[in-house]
């Protein structure tokens, strides 16, 4: 079962590798919650149960408009071009990603409006609005492979002024507004203290970054010099591109937490994908040989994919999460997001922030319990997928 806390519902998955969620059925429930409008701006959709969710919610009555990246749906297998236009219509051709095709061409027949990005180089986004007051974004794509097999997570928020940070993207998206091609500059990102519409429960402070505007990297690292005692990371890729793990070494070797911890070393434990990790480019290597530094690379045994998640948990209160790989082109080019679940500082960091509601103990200890349940999934993943990287 997913961990709902006041406005944040977070998905750590998939079920049927070991995860404890079912990232298929947080999703479509999502669509079926949905009773207005429907934005989704998703980098690739080839899950059949999605869909019809999507057919559905068009079937009754709801405004559905689907964003998807353009290069999964016209790509032949040949390096070549076919010889012959008829090609093109033979119902056996051979084409990579035949299924993105068809749940496509499903999708039109129903009447929703889908658009294809134009960035350049990748519109990575994962990310739906539903009416006013939900958002569900996370590292998940909407394929089989995406929900059954490799490890992902989903994050639901609950709250407008967050919904209307995403709505806000999704409409750049909508009207053409793609990576370093965007004719304007977004407005510096908020920190939201989210809570339900109903008022009940805790409040739950939470930032959101879309790239190239906001540099998420930037975010990133700034989070990373406030650790005063853990860093936990799952990613898919991570390359020395990023300065994300020139920050990471320099927080290792107690150059992070100001004040009393300042000078502190911090423990690192991070989890690579396997075949990612191998690359000349990748950051992994480059972060080993430090006793406070542990580091795993995943193994694609049995059923399990790949470790696609983009997560991260810093002193088991703060949660970073999305879409978004620790490279360069991530956070210069694409379209992507973060969401930033949490917050570290303290009164004795800023004194203005007394008072504030993430220092009311309820909102911290709920803080320490969504990071807690992310972080015992990267424990499980540490545990039964992946290996020592040495």
């Amino acid at each position: 079962m997913p961990l709902s806390i006041g406005p944040v519902d977070l998905f750590m998955g998939p079920s049927a590798v070991g995860a404890p969620d079912d990232l298929r059925a947080a999703i479509v429930g999502f669509i079926e919650g949905a009773q207005r409008r429907l934005r989704v701006a998703v980098q690739e959709i080839e899950d059949r149960e999605v869909t019809e969710a999507l057919i559905e919610a068009k079937r009754r009555g709801v405004t559905t408009q689907v964003m998807v990246e353009s290069s999964y749906l016209g790509r032949h297998t040949d390096d070549d071009e076919p010889a012959q236009v008829g090609h093109y219509f033979r119902p056996d051709a051979e084409f990579l990603h035949n299924s993105n095709r068809l749940m496509l061409e499903a999708m039109l027949r129903a009447g929703i409006d889908v658009k294809l990005d134009l960035n350049p180089k990748i519109m990575h986004q994962k990310f739906a609005v539903r009416d006013s007051d939900a958002v569900l974004t996370g590292s998940t794509n909407w394929t089989p492979t995406g929900l059954d097999r490799n490890l992902n997570h989903v994050v639901v928020v609950h709250d407008r002024n967050v919904t209307k940070d995403y709505r806000k993207e999704f409409e750049e998206l909508w009207d053409g507004s793609f990576g370093v091609n965007r004719p304007r500059r977004d407005p510096k990102p908020n920190e939201r203290w989210t809570q339900r519409a109903d008022d009940t429960g805790p409040r739950v402070p939470v930032k959101v970054l879309f790239a190239p505007d906001h540099g998420p990297e930037m975010e990133v690292m700034k989070q990373m010099l406030k650790a005063r005692s853990t860093i936990d990371f799952a990613i898919f890729t991570f390359a020395q591109s990023s300065g994300i793990d020139d920050t990471m070494r320099s927080v290792a070797c107690g150059s992070g937490a100001v004040g009393a911890d300042a000078g502190a070393e911090v423990h690192v434990r991070g989890s690579f994908d396997g075949g990612q990790s191998a690359h000349d480019w990748a950051a992994a290597r480059s972060l080993l040989g430090r006793d406070n530094i542990e580091l795993h690379r995943s193994h694609r045994r049995g059923s399990v994919g790949k470790l696609h998640h983009k997560l991260m948990v810093i002193d088991e209160q703060l949660i970073i999460a999305g879409s978004f790989n620790y490279t360069a082109p991530a956070t210069t080019l694409n379209d992507e997001n973060i969401i930033v679940i949490g917050n570290l500082e303290t009164a004795d960091d800023m004194p203005s922030l007394a008072g504030r509601s993430a220092l009311i103990p309820e909102s911290i200890e709920a803080q320490q319990e969504l990071a807690g349940y992310a972080k015992d999934e990267m424990s499980r993943i540490v545990t039964e997928h992946t290996v020592p990287l040495r």
